[in-house]
């Protein structure tokens, strides 16, 4: 845990975390328990199920035990919540890409519930050194190690109230429908048929598509391959004199066909997306 220091910028989910801390009274205690964290009195953290538990070089030769824990949502708590998080295609896309949406607490508040604890006292600490106060600095090292876990995992935030990374993953996958990739044969074994000069667009059935989009989709983002427009090439129309030294009429009309194509292209992604349905 030496290696393992305070980032000076925090994502703002870890931040809310350290904002209980500033709450505490005792600055002196604080300043203690950020220098325990700093210079690796935090020998370890781990889970037990939602508990962390946690050992802390203090003064004495014997590390001191330290136990920190929230207050856990019920499974019915957790459906409902992770119901509404899969209802909402970017907050599902971002939770699968292990990424922290940035009003996730409206999903929790929605359901009567709140992600953050709102005080010290809603976090459930307790510590082996003889020190009655609490908060000790033993636990505060603990509370700003937590705070750099949190940046690199949000998921760790989920763990405190009951529900782990890839529980939460899994259950959102099921709900909105994702299936696995099949695995694909290696490479050796994929026959090659190698068709010289064919566009990489089918112009006849550009416009046809005959399948049912799957709602349950949480991300769908268009080709990046061809359009149409690059296989068609630039329009040739003619050359006035006064175009002769400016822009060509056919530059221009291809610029604005390609402003309109991606306008539209975003606009069905969108849609599919059923972005500000909800």
């Amino acid at each position: 845990m030496t290696s393992y220091t305070l980032q000076a910028s925090r994502e703002w989910w870890s931040q809310r975390w350290l904002e209980l801390l500033d709450s505490y009274r005792f600055k002196k205690r604080l300043e203690r328990a950020r220098n325990y964290a700093r210079q690796g009195n935090v020998l370890s953290i781990e889970f037990k199920g939602a508990k962390v538990l946690a050992k802390v070089q203090g003064s004495e030769v014997e590390p001191y035990t330290v136990s920190l824990s929230l207050n856990s949502f019920s499974d019915e708590e957790w459906g409902y919540v992770i119901e509404t998080m899969s209802k909402k295609a970017l907050f599902a896309a971002k939770l699968l890409a292990g990424e922290m949406p940035q009003n996730i607490e409206e999903v929790f508040t929605a359901n009567g519930l709140s992600l953050f604890p709102f005080t010290l006292g809603d976090v459930h600490s307790k510590c082996s050194c003889p020190d009655k106060a609490n908060p000790c600095k033993h636990v505060g090292a603990i509370y700003y190690q937590l705070g750099d876990r949190f940046s690199e995992d949000p998921f760790v935030l989920f763990q405190l109230r009951g529900r782990t990374k890839e529980q939460i993953i899994h259950n959102l996958r099921q709900l909105r429908g994702a299936k696995p990739k099949a695995n694909t044969p290696a490479t050796s074994e994929i026959p090659h048929t190698i068709t010289p000069q064919q566009p990489a667009v089918n112009l006849n059935a550009f416009w046809e598509y005959h399948e049912p989009l799957d709602s349950s989709l949480v991300v769908i983002a268009p080709s990046m391959g061809d359009t149409v427009l690059d296989v068609l090439g630039a329009i040739p129309l003619a050359k006035t004199e006064d175009e002769a030294v400016s822009v060509n009429a056919g530059d221009v009309v291809m610029k604005y066909l390609d402003g309109v194509y991606k306008d539209v292209s975003q606009k069905a992604m969108l849609a599919a997306m059923n972005v500000g349905g909800g």
